[in-house]
Order: C-alpha cells, then structure tokens, then sequence
C-alpha cells in the first residue's frame, strides 16, 4: 500500500513539473477570465476540496434522479453548468490540461449515458470514472500549490506569451495540443481545429526551416499530422482517447525535434 501511494504521488510531481515547462511560456485559455486565485492555490485549496465534494455530491444527485425518476426528470445541461461554476475549473485547467480533458470527458460520459437511456449501473460506472478525474485533479492542484509557494511555479498568465527561443516554441507547441484534446472532450470540435491551424501557422511553421537542416522526413510527418492525420480525427467519430493517441505521438516527434535543435546549438557552441 505504502509503494502504490509513493508510485502515485511520484506520478502527480511528475504531472506537475510537466505544466511547470509549459506555463512558463504562457497559456491560452477559452473559458473567460480565469481569477486571481489561480496564483494563491495554497490559500484556495479549502475552497479547491469543499468544490469537488460539492461537485461529486450534484452530479451524485442527477444520477440518483435518473435512477429513481426516469430519464426525463434529468436535466442534462446541468452537469455542465456544475463545473463551469466553480473555480476549482480553472486551478486544474490552469495546471493539468490533460486531466482538465478526463474531467470533460468524464461529464460528457454520464451524461451522454444519461441521454441514451443506458442502464443505471453504466451511468455508475461513468460517474465513477468523473469522480475518479476530479480527485486525481484535486491531488495534482495540490502538489502545485507546493511548488508555487516554493517559486518553482511560474504566476498564471491571462495573456499569451510569445516564445523567444525555438525549444520554447516546440515545448508552447505541445502544451496547445494537450488544449486540442480538452476542447475535443469539451464537444468543441471547431474550437480543437482551429487550434491546430493556429499552431501551425503561427509556430510550428517559424521553426520548420531550421528543423528540416536536422530531420526533414521528421518534419514532413509533422505536418502531415497537422495538416490531415490530426483535423481528420477532430472531424471525424473519434473517441477523446483516438484524438489523444494522435497528440501523443505528435508530442513525441515534438521531443525529438526539440532534442535535435539543442544538439544542434551545442555543436555550433562547441566550434566557436
């Protein structure tokens, strides 16, 4: 018990490090203004944990509708409107962007189980996987309210930054795909492939030159994602997890562009 604990908090760090990487280069968020409280965690995280218990009791209360009352009884639209009102909302989404994702995917499981008339025990299991993402979000929160009392947590930015260097840009690349899948999960398709074009144009294509010196076959693949294999998926019936798959293996091509460039700037360091 005491290994799997340590496994699982090691796991979380790990999570948290990432958005570390990831916030320093700025952050773009879709949900309105975020609050102040995103840069005191610490003195928020009573609030953070009362939220998720009250999160966990409402959508404990729709299923229960829907068991004991049917269907029609249930008005769906409110387990949106749940989430979107508290703003523990913004503490993850301003942290973990995938588990951000898993919350939404979460919400759009019970309720989709719901509109189909599924049986209670599937609708259960759904809400067992949402409240399953709302810990693990608490808990990843949690662990960044450490960090940014220690200074290693960079304050929230309600602005974009612009990269300066191209790592930066690679790194600022990925953290806009992990938004790619949130805004999938959160049934805005057009808001996921604008994303990507965005992307795109407005990076990947200011480092592709210098990336093609080292790897063009590298960049050819990673185009092709972003112009076809990633919009296809958005546009088709992919699941979140289809869609995440392909921003995985988009974000490992990403790491080795990223591993080049910065063998490639200490060669040109070593001769000088």
């Amino acid at each position: 018990m005491q290994l799997t604990s340590l496994v699982r908090k090691q796991h979380l760090i790990g999570l948290v490090f990432g958005a570390v990487a990831t916030m320093a280069t700025g952050s773009v968020f879709a949900n309105g203004a975020i609050g102040d409280h995103v840069n005191d965690l610490k003195g928020h995280l009573g609030q953070y944990s009362e939220e998720v218990t009250w999160l966990i009791g409402k959508y404990d209360g729709v299923v229960d509708t829907y068991e004991s009352k049917g269907q029609k009884a249930v008005e769906t639209q409110q387990l949106i409107d749940f989430w979107e009102e508290v703003d523990f909302h913004s503490a993850i989404e301003t942290n973990y962007v995938p588990v951000y994702a898993n919350i939404w995917q979460g919400i759009y499981g019970v309720k989709l189980a719901i509109e189909a008339g599924k049986p209670i025990a599937d609708v259960r299991a759904e809400q067992e996987k949402l409240n399953s993402a709302f810990w693990q979000a608490l808990g990843a929160v949690k662990l960044a309210s450490q960090f940014q009392e220690k200074g290693l947590l960079a304050k929230v930015q309600t602005t974009e930054a612009e990269p300066t260097t191209m790592p930066e840009t690679l790194d600022d690349i990925k953290h806009r795909l992990d938004r790619v899948v949130a805004k999938f999960a959160e049934r805005l398709p057009e808001a996921a492939t604008t994303i990507v074009h965005d992307t795109y144009l407005n990076r990947f294509e200011g480092v592709e030159g210098a990336l093609i010196e080292q790897d063009a076959a590298l960049v050819e693949d990673l185009e092709k994602d972003f112009n076809v294999t990633l919009p296809q998926a958005l546009e088709g019936k992919s699941s979140v997890e289809d869609v995440r798959k392909v921003v995985d293996a988009m974000q490992a091509k990403l790491d080795k562009a990223k591993s080049l460039l910065l063998e490639a700037e200490k060669k040109r360091k070593d001769v000088f």
